[in-house]
């Protein structure tokens, strides 16, 4: 299961960069399927926050295989880009890359395709090019 795989694509920025943490693992060692899912859907926050400084709320995250695990003391990378936009929403690509604690390895531990909308403070959907929604960050 734990295998080299080829590394994230060029075309893919650095969203998110997290050390594996002991509270993160199951009773067998590895972290927690759903810790790597949260961390996704913030990588895809950041992604889908360079086409519009609104508030962006994740709508679906596509199938999560798991093709390696996460161990403890990894250091686990969330690379993104955008595949998709449309009127109010994005479709982004996360890729996640473990660096091995004790060799420094990297290995594919996973991809997903998620799509994130721009919504306005009541929560409807917004185009991109609208003024900056209330309540967002500036």
């Amino acid at each position: 299961m734990d295998q080299a795989a080829p590394r994230r694509p060029d075309d893919h920025d650095l969203a998110l960069r997290v050390v594996a943490m002991p509270r993160d693992t199951n009773p067998y060692g590895a972290i927690f399927g759903g810790v790597i899912l949260s961390y996704i859907d913030q990588a895809g926050f950041v992604e889908a926050r360079k086409n519009g400084g609104h508030r962006w709320v994740t709508v679906a995250v596509d199938r999560v295989e798991f093709h390696a695990p996460v161990h403890v003391g990894d250091v686990v990378s969330f690379y993104t880009r955008t595949v998709r936009t449309g009127t109010t929403s994005v479709t982004v690509e996360v890729c996640v890359e473990a660096e091995r604690y004790l060799t420094g390895d990297a290995v594919s531990v996973t991809t997903a395709t998620m799509t994130l909308v721009a919504v306005n403070a009541a929560g409807k959907p917004i185009p991109f090019n609208s003024p900056r929604s209330v309540g967002a960050p500036a």
